[in-house]
């Protein structure tokens, strides 16, 4: 064939559209649940606005945004996450002023020019939550228990959530220098990658998944061990408010978050069925954000889940199968005078609420029994000529069997009964 779906995207079929349609309905229901409201943002956004939120030195800005000139010669840049978006709009429209706290929630496409894998996508979707305006331990519970009721509400079961502080601009630094003088006599044994994260950005060599890696890294100063007076209380109070909860979680020591601009809780949730790329979901604080932007100090914390990955998690849990399309009425008719018939009567019958379709490839009957089958429909009108003349149409019951005589003017009425 001449052309094919750009290497890295997907295109989701008809049959496989439902699935999505039914997740996106819970994720709604629970953000509406939590209170969060929806917004939409522009797919493409100034370039600068990225390398500010999420870091010049970042994996996603060095080599994974999609970025190009304008007609303008205007650097844009096809959004790689959705937090940088939502904080510009909250500072343009000032969301601030007209609510102490601001819960907004999105679903929709992002762009990484990434290696396609598993789970993993250049054209990918996401859903996620951003809570703007509160520096309370409980909205970063309240965020965390947001993906669990998306969980619990989808009947997912097998995920693990990771969790752990990255401190804040008084604390991280003593950890980076420490981290740094740890990794620098086993420079040579680093991955080419990791030698330049230590130089540029040291805390992202804990992302890294070459075996070598980790193991040089396995006894690596951490986080936790160096956290601020005031860090560590904010800390120990999310760890409370959990345990309070009864939500179990798993202290990660090593983990780190994707950006730059991530303060004090951060946590991922992960599965088991996803492989190395393990991440379902994932998020954290992030104080500092709407300042860099040009806005007052306010504290914020986010949170962003894959949608492929989340229905690869259920499909292989067998919580989400494609569903079958089902037609209420097919329409079958027989000549070509009989058309116009058929016409009025699946608009009338669409009219009346009920998911209808017709023949119009001019087949013959058997053929469009074949079609109503394959469709699934519970009920087909045949009308032919003989019908016509007698202002009648056979109503035949495809799943008791059996069938019927009704009037044309009365089989709208007949069906809805049934």
């Amino acid at each position: 064939m001449k052309y094919k779906a750009i290497y890295g995207t997907h295109d989701i079929l008809p049959d496989d559209l439902p699935k999505w349609e039914y997740v996106e309905k819970v994720i709604r229901q629970v953000m509406c649940l939590y209170n969060y409201s929806e917004i939409r943002t522009p797919i493409f956004e100034q370039t600068e606005l990225f390398i500010r939120s999420i870091g010049e030195e970042t994996d996603i800005v060095k080599k994974e945004m999609y970025t190009f000139l304008d007609m303008g010669k205007r650097s844009m840049t096809l959004r790689p996450e959705g937090t940088a978006p939502i904080v510009r709009s909250y500072l343009e429209h000032n969301l601030g002023e007209k609510a102490s706290l601001v819960k907004l929630f999105y679903i929709g496409p992002m762009f990484r020019q990434e290696r396609p894998q598993k789970g993993r996508l250049r054209q990918f979707n996401q859903y996620g939550a951003e809570a703007i305006g509160s520096l309370d331990p409980l909205i970063d519970v309240e965020i965390i228990n947001l993906n669990l009721e998306i969980f619990k509400n989808l009947n997912l079961e097998t995920y693990e959530l990771h969790l752990n502080s990255i401190g804040c601009p008084a604390c991280r630094p003593v950890h980076i220098e420490n981290l740094v003088n740890y990794a620098k006599s086993r420079k040579n044994k680093l991955c080419r990658e990791c030698q330049v994260r230590l130089e540029h950005n040291p805390l992202r060599m804990f992302d890294c998944k070459n075996e070598d890696c980790i193991q040089e890294l396995k006894d690596a100063p951490v986080m936790l061990d160096v956290l601020c007076d005031d860090c560590k209380k904010y800390f120990k109070q999310v760890v409370e408010y959990l345990d309070y909860l009864k939500i179990k979680y798993l202290i990660n020591k090593r983990l780190v978050r994707g950006l730059d601009y991530y303060t004090r809780t951060a946590f991922e949730f992960k599965s088991s069925l996803l492989g190395t790329q393990d991440t379902i979901s994932g998020g954290g604080r992030y104080d500092l954000l709407v300042s860099d932007f040009g806005g007052k100090d306010t504290p914020a914390i986010g949170f962003a889940a894959g949608m492929e990955r989340l229905i690869l998690c259920l499909e292989k849990e067998g919580k989400l199968k494609a569903k079958q399309n089902e037609l209420d009425v097919f329409v079958a008719i027989l000549g070509e005078k009989v058309k116009q018939t058929g016409l009025k009567l699946v608009q009338e019958l669409r009219s009346n609420g009920l998911k209808c379709d017709m023949d119009f490839l001019n087949r013959s009957l058997k053929a469009q029994m074949r079609e109503a089958n394959r469709q699934n429909a519970k009920k087909v009108v045949i009308i032919g000529e003989d019908e016509i003349k007698r202002n009648i149409g056979i109503v035949k019951d495809m799943e008791k069997g059996g069938q019927e005589e009704v009037g044309l003017d009365k089989i709208a009425e007949f069906l809805n009964e049934r």
